[in-house]
């Protein structure tokens, strides 16, 4: 994606309400979506709350903009197997090493990576349904 720029950003709360409300200004400010390509949520019951504005609003979301979140809740994955979602990547628990070790280093004045990639699975629409059922059993 060279040509695509960060149009806005603005917390949602890491709420469904949060995602649903910033989204809806998102749309109204950016002409009903038609400036928008994608929805990037660092949480998924943001996104989900997105997706349900994207709804309202008369767009197809997972088609008419592409929805990425973090978390892998259930519901997203129901929302990858209905179209409305196109990926989710897990948190991982072992992030906490990485930024302790950060904190350590920092705090015995070692040098610190000004970057420190974690790495978390990616789930794309392909596995939803799947993934939706075996983490909806638990």
């Amino acid at each position: 994606f060279p040509g695509m720029v960060l149009a806005r950003s603005q917390s949602g709360d890491f709420t469904r309400s949060g995602g649903k409300e910033v989204m809806e200004s998102f749309l109204k400010a950016e002409g009903g979506g038609k400036n928008l390509c994608a929805v990037y949520a660092h949480n998924d019951d943001m996104a989900l709350g997105a997706i349900q504005a994207i709804k309202e609003a008369g767009l197809k979301p997972g088609k008419d903009l592409t929805i990425i979140s973090i978390d892998a809740v259930p519901d997203i994955f129901k929302a990858m197997a209905d179209g409305d979602a196109n990926a989710t990547i897990e948190l991982n628990p072992h992030l906490g090493g990485p930024a302790f070790d950060a904190i350590d280093a920092a705090k015995a004045g070692k040098p610190v990576a000004k970057w420190i990639k974690a790495q978390g699975p990616l789930f794309l629409p392909d596995t939803a349904a799947d993934e939706y059922k075996r983490r909806s059993a638990k």
